[in-house]
Formats: structure tokens, C-alpha cells, sequence
């Protein structure tokens, strides 16, 4: 696709289309009219779906304000798909010495080489942040195979781009969502590892899922109980929300148990239907269940997946400008 307008002249339909095209499903009709009405030359191959990528990058810088930086490195052709030789060390010394200002380089609890691809792909390594000469910087910093070339993107990773607000039940499949709701369910863990749990609003549910390969981030969820108020971001999926990070807004500070008998100490038993408690031994009683405080493993404030399981476009906390307190992961 061929614009003949600068960025910032793109048509206001155009930047719509963009915005439309993160969040949502375009069809390639849509694409193809847009592009027609703007004058903007096109060239497509197979089902043409190529079209809605390339009119949503060139209405891009209308309608986002929020961009970051890749450094991408690019192996010599006779390597392609070979073992990748990056020396794990300079990674992980280059990645501290650049953190926060460049992230997702290194997952450190899991020991992994996120910016590594796993994939016979040409990419040797990819270094993303917020500052383009820190990314630069530590990719010269790693050690390694030689670099045959390599290039620095504008880029929407790392930004929730693809986030919409919405509603526990107007959550729909395909489409990611930043949603409010209550935990009507206790966390369980099933086959696999993977940890679910139903949360609500209103007469609204929706269940929950935090997979396998989110590693630690699984403890944060089966850290919350029933009464929970949380603010939920993640994609939909046959039904299942695939969290990428939450919010803990207001956590359940007690729970209603037995009373223990104030003389012996000893818990007290149920003294029939609307009756109360009465302790068996000391004849005392109870007018019915008391307030326990809870000691609750989790705080305030925004959990994350780790690098290793982070989606490209997906915020790390890291970057700020959440509404809340943050608990990065690194």
C-alpha cells in the first residue's frame, strides 16, 4: 500500500480504521474501499487480508500517541534456522544495566532470554523499550554470532493498544478487555496447571484463566478469594478470559467463622436452627458466626503475567501511568 500524504494528513476514516483494526475484526472489503476513497495505491496477494494490516500501520500515527522502540537484529541467511549463539550473560548484564528505560529483554526469575526467539525465524534478537539509543546500546552490548543487519521500529508493543473498556457482559470472543468485576468463585487449579476462577457484575459472569505458561503470575491469582473487587485486562477467548494482568482494587479483610468459647477457648458448637453457638463444655454462648481477620498474601494494586509469557502489544507495568499501585514483574 502506497499513501501519497504525510502521517499526519492521513483522513480521519483512515485513523478510525487503525483503532478498529487493533481492537476489533475488519474485513478486507472495508480495507479495499478506504483505501480507495483516500486514493491510496494498493497491491494485494491471496485472501488480501495483507490490505487491513497495511491501511491500519499507515493511519497508525493519527490514531495512537503512545509508541515504543524494537531493535531487531537480523542473522546471516546461512544461519536461518539453526541454533541461535547469543552469549546469556551479556544479555542479562546488558538488560540491568538498561532496565526500566528498556524492558521484556530478560525474564530473570524463569532465566530466560525473552528478546531470543524460539522460532527458525532471520530475527537473531529483538530489544524493545522506550528509549531508542538505550535499545540500541544494548544491543551492542550482547555478545554473540555475527549480525548480518539489523533495524530500529516505532512499534505499539508494549502499550495495550488492543485494550478496550468494557463490560463483564458485553465481553465478547476474539477482542481484549479491560473490565470490572467481582470474584464470585474461588480460584482452583486444574489439569495442567492452568488456575480459572469466575468473576461477576451484576448478573454477569465470566470464568477467568490464568494458563500454564504464566508461571508465578498463577500464585497472584490463587491469592484472591470471594468478595474480591478487581479490574481485569486480557483477551476472550471460547468464553474464558485470558488474563494478562489485573488490579486489585478492594480485598476481603475477614471471614465469618465459629466463635471460639471466650472461657475455654475451644470452638463452639451449633446449638440448633436460628439458636446461635453454645461451647459443650462451658455452657457459654454465641448469638452466631464472628468476624475473623484474614492474612491475605497479596496487596493492592496491579499484577502482571512475566516476561516470558507477555504478549508484544500487552503493558508491562514497568512503564507507568497505571491508576494504582504496581508490582512489576522482571
Amino acid at each position: 500500500m502506497v499513501a501519497d500524504c504525510s502521517p499526519e494528513a492521513v483522513p480521519d476514516a483512515v485513523a478510525a480504521f487503525t483503532d478498529r483494526a487493533v481492537r476489533d475484526h475488519c474485513a478486507v472489503e472495508t480495507a479495499r474501499r478506504l483505501a480507495a476513497d483516500a486514493g491510496f495505491e494498493t497491491l494485494s496477494d491471496g485472501n488480501g487480508r495483507g490490505l487491513i494490516g497495511a491501511l491500519a500501520a499507515v493511519g497508525a500515527w493519527r490514531a495512537h500517541d503512545d509508541w515504543t522502540y524494537e531493535h531487531i537484529a537480523y542473522r546471516e541467511r546461512d544461519r536461518w534456522g539453526t541454533e541461535r549463539e547469543v552469549d546469556r550473560d551479556s544479555v542479562f548484564t546488558a538488560a540491568e544495566d538498561a532496565y526500566p528505560g528498556v524492558w521484556d529483554t530478560v525474564d530473570r526469575v524463569e532465566g530466560t532470554a525473552v528478546c531470543v526467539p524460539r522460532t527458525p525465524c532471520p530475527i537473531l534478537y529483538g530489544i524493545r523499550g522506550d528509549d531508542p539509543d538505550a535499545c540500541r546500546a544494548v544491543a551492542a552490548a550482547i555478545e554473540g554470532e555475527p549480525v548480518a543487519d539489523s533495524q530500529l521500529f516505532l512499534t505499539n508493543q508494549g502499550t495495550d493498544a488492543h485494550v478496550r473498556d468494557g463490560t463483564v457482559g458485553e465481553a465478547t470472543d476474539g477482542r481484549s478487555y479491560r473490565l470490572d468485576a467481582t470474584v464470585r468463585e474461588s480460584p482452583a487449579t486444574r489439569a495442567g496447571g492452568h488456575v480459572f476462577l469466575t468473576v461477576g457484575d451484576g448478573e454477569a459472569t465470566i470464568e477467568v484463566a490464568a494458563f500454564e505458561p504464566t508461571k508465578r503470575f498463577r500464585d497472584r491469582v490463587r491469592a484472591l478469594r470471594v468478595g474480591d473487587d478487581l479490574t481485569l485486562c486480557g483477551e476472550v477467548s471460547d468464553g474464558t478470559l485470558k488474563l494478562e494482568k489485573f488490579a486489585v482494587r478492594a480485598l476481603v479483610r475477614t471471614e465469618r467463622v465459629t466463635p471460639d468459647c471466650p472461657d475455654c477457648g475451644r470452638s463452639m458448637e451449633s446449638a440448633g436452627a436460628d439458636q446461635g453457638y453454645r461451647c459443650r463444655d462451658c455452657s457459654t454462648t454465641a448469638p452466631g458466626k464472628v468476624d475473623r481477620p484474614l492474612d491475605r498474601d497479596i496487596e493492592r494494586g496491579w499484577y502482571e503475567v512475566p516476561p516470558v509469557a507477555r504478549r508484544h502489544v500487552a503493558k508491562p507495568l514497568v512503564r507507568g501511568g497505571f491508576d494504582a499501585p504496581t508490582h512489576p514483574e522482571r
